[in-house]
């Protein structure tokens, strides 16, 4: 069976068994938990890899929500990563046209990572279907990755070494655009400082009173001057998340602040987050007061591959884009309808080359599609945006690359009410199974062309030479907030 005739039969499989795993994606939408509490999710998918016939590994790394499926044998080892976890605050109805939460205040899949992981599944399924058929050498995990919206289960996979045993990591996203996924971003660390004091009544002895809550403002306080101090590629965030109660006229003996440190390279994010320790420090010396500190979470930034980027794009060009009718059209216009939209042309190549940019003007109908219904020229290159995610860590230890697929209409505002709307519709599933026929092609061209992971190997080597940093701090475990 040649090479040709093996991805037709893996499209082939994805087309028959499409039902099921859009099944899977609308279940993990209707059951919506946060970052490292997804029980359900786990259940479900231990539940389907063990159907699909894969050797299931529980808890991975001590992590309750962690697990992996592995089909097959010798080298080389193809990891597909899968997410599942929900934000918090985005409940919303499926199909909607305006906000209608399920349960006010409560969680959704507003970065659709329903579609996510089973659009990974899909994949490592029909990779599984090729080992069996062919009788090659080779391996396929399917990993189950929890708590990419805080918590950093990948990163503390990494800490671990989990991902030195892999050959190649493959995965992708759902996004607004079908484009290979290129450049660098931003690493992160999350802490949180739970300040403690000595309450007292506000007018009666105030003097006997240290407020942690004004800890905690002096803190904010002294961050705020950090920040002209520190490079432009770096961000700190903040939420105050314990105020010490709602009663002026008591001293607050407890309150608490969570902090998100942000840097290109991870070694000067933790550089900057020791520079914020010492605010706090110096925060709670001039309250009187202690504090605890609490590692929650850290990513590393993403090294880029430009070899298994080529192999990805190389491979979506051959895979046909979904088409859409008019009600899928009708419903992506409504729902432009609701959020502003750019006038600056999609994806990470129009913004850095002008060419690019010029091209998909033409293809977007200079952005009057409501869907970005053709795949964007390639782009490879040591670009830089500002977000963070614990893929970045798996890519320090493996050759990593990624794509995005169009699941939601064009210029969708990422983590809203419109993303989980579009969660369970046919607009969705079309891009989830198409990323499934991406990522499952690439993995057969890596099993079978040993030059291509071969080059994939030495660029890894050489970008990876300054060594890993991990932000996962000695003894830290992963806390759900």
């Amino acid at each position: 069976m040649d090479i040709t005739e093996s991805k037709k039969n893996l499209a082939d499989y994805l087309d028959d068994n499409a039902k099921k795993f859009c099944e899977l994606a609308d279940t993990i939408w209707a059951n919506p938990e946060l970052s490292l509490k997804e029980h359900k999710a786990t259940a479900i998918y231990i539940d389907a890899l063990k159907k699909l016939g894969f050797e299931v590994t529980e808890k991975l790394c001590g992590i309750d929500t962690a697990f992996c499926g592995v089909f097959g044998s010798g080298k080389p080892i193809i990891g597909i990563l899968g997410e599942y976890d929900a934000l918090s605050g985005l409940s919303q109805q499926a199909g909607e046209k305006k906000e209608m939460p399920i349960i006010p205040g409560g969680c959704g899949h507003g970065c659709g990572h329903n579609l996510l992981g089973a659009g990974a599944l899909a994949a490592a399924a029909a990779v599984k279907r090729y080992l069996e058929q062919s009788g090659a050498p080779g391996t396929v995990i399917f990993f189950g990755c929890p708590g990419e919206e805080g918590g950093s289960g990948k990163a503390f996979m990494a800490r671990d070494g989990l991902w030195k045993k892999l050959d190649v990591a493959l995965t992708w996203h759902p996004g607004d655009v079908n484009e290979v996924v290129t450049g660098t971003n931003n690493s992160c660390i999350q802490v949180l400082y739970k300040f403690s004091g000595v309450a007292a009544h506000a007018a009666g002895d105030p003097y006997n009173g240290r407020s942690a809550l004004d800890a905690v403002e002096l803190m904010n306080v002294g961050v705020q001057f950090l920040r002209e101090h520190m490079t432009s590629d770096c961000r700190i965030h903040y939420a105050i998340t314990d105020t010490g109660g709602v009663s002026p006229n008591v001293v607050q003996s407890k309150a608490s602040v969570l902090y998100m440190v942000r840097a290109n390279r991870v070694a000067d994010s933790v550089e900057l987050q020791a520079r914020v320790d010492d605010i706090a420090k110096g925060a709670a010396l001039m309250t009187g007061t202690s504090f605890e500190r609490v590692f929650i979470d850290g990513t590393a930034e993403t090294l880029p591959n430009f070899t298994l980027e080529k192999a990805l794009y190389k491979n979506f060009e051959q895979t046909p884009l979904p088409a859409y009718d008019e009600k899928e059209l009708a419903y992506a216009k409504a729902l432009r309808a609701t959020y502003p939209l750019s006038n600056m042309p999609p994806g990470t190549g129009a913004k850095y080359n002008p060419e690019i940019a010029k091209q998909v003007k033409a293809l977007s109908k200079n952005m009057e599609k409501p869907i970005n219904d053709f795949l964007m020229p390639l782009f490879s290159g040591d670009v830089f945006t500002p977000g963070s995610t614990d893929v970045g860590d798996v890519s320090w230890l493996t050759p990593t690359a990624q794509i995005t697929t169009a699941t939601w209409p064009a210029d969708v505002p990422g983590h809203s009410w419109q993303i989980v709307a579009c969660g369970k519709t046919d607009m969705a599933h079309k891009g989830m199974m198409t990323a499934a026929k991406v990522l499952a092609s690439t993995a057969v061209d890596l099993l079978t062309d040993p030059s291509l992971l071969a080059e994939a190997k030495a660029e890894f080597s050489e970008k990876s030479a300054s060594g890993y940093v991990c932000p996962i701090e000695d003894g830290a475990t992963p806390i759900a907030l």
